[in-house]
């Protein structure tokens, strides 16, 4: 490794999405294992996603991450979980333009810094850390110049959040539960990409960017240990509706794909309701949306919207 003061730096892009078979529940709390199987669209990233660059130099002192212009800790485990098995997979690389090479053992050495920043609100309900962290997974794996394909790099960003590991891919995306301890067959897989489907049009409604009162993590541990709902949603709701889903991808078929959403969003949001105590996702605006969905509907005799 060269001895001068240099920085080597990687930005990406990555973006939000939004699960049409909802995840919700862990059977693994550190491993971040689902109760069970999931299916997303991911955003077009032009409109939501997350920019981050990742820094490395001899001259960093520590590791230090920016979101948003403000500093944050990194000594959370899920920070921690994904800079260690990046690290333990980062290869050798060489800038010839700037003189730099870094051997696959400097890394342990080497720290880095982090700048993350979100163009929609933070923890607001739009899988604002899924996209930080699949963006924060696949910058690093460019930087340290890792050599996996982005299945496997999905098991690494579902350790930082779990819907992160369907923001690795575009398109359509199913987050397969997996059977094993030790959580190596959880993966991301795309079912079906971009342009597979192109005139399908998502409208996001802001109807409040304050924070949830109930974080998703606390939120899914609560539903997990009181709602019986949610037991026989993952056991037997979920694997049926899996299998409808991947079948209504397949075929375009709108009017199926969208009552299908519809009934796993309201299916998601009386697990909330049967949790103890309750968890409130929706207000008033969006109860209001759903019923101007359900009259426009009415009236054209078709599926027009769903949400």
């Amino acid at each position: 490794m060269a001895t001068e003061k240099w920085v080597f730096m990687v930005t990406a892009q990555t973006p939000t999405n939004i699960a049409v078979i909802k995840y919700w529940g862990k059977r693994d709390e550190v491993r971040i294992l689902p109760v069970n199987d999931s299916i997303s669209v991911t955003l077009d990233p032009d409109h939501l996603c997350t920019v981050t660059t990742v820094a490395v130099s001899p001259a960093f002192d520590r590791d230090r991450m920016w979101l948003n212009g403000k500093e944050i800790s990194l000594s959370g485990s899920r920070y921690q979980n994904c800079l260690r098995e990046i690290r333990g997979r980062a290869g050798d690389v060489e800038d010839m333009e700037k003189g730099i090479k870094i051997r696959k053992k400097d890394w342990e050495k080497l720290n880095l810094h982090i700048a993350s920043h979100n163009n929609f609100p933070t923890a607001a309900g739009l899988a604002s850390s899924a996209a930080g962290f699949a963006c924060l997974v696949f910058s690093l794996a460019k930087l340290m110049n890792v050599d996996e394909d982005p299945s496997h790099l999905s098991a690494i960003a579902r350790q930082g959040s779990g819907s992160a590991c369907r923001s690795l891919f575009g398109g359509f995306v199913k987050w397969t539960m997996g059977s094993k301890e030790d959580g190596s067959d959880s993966v991301a897989v795309q079912l079906a990409d971009e342009k597979h489907w192109d005139d399908l049009v998502i409208i996001i409604a802001v109807v409040s960017s304050r924070q949830k009162e109930t974080s998703s993590t606390s939120g899914m541990r609560e539903s997990v240990e009181t709602s019986l709902l949610l037991q026989h949603r993952a056991k037997e709701v979920v694997p049926k509706r899996i299998l409808q889903m991947e079948e209504a991808i397949k075929n375009r078929d709108f009017a199926s794909f969208t009552q299908l959403t519809c009934t796993d969003s309201n299916q998601f949001h009386a697990v909330c309701l049967d949790t103890s105590p309750p968890i409130f996702y929706m207000n008033d605006t969006s109860h209001r949306i759903i019923s101007l969905v359900e009259k426009w509907n009415r009236s054209e005799g078709t599926p027009q919207v769903k949400f």
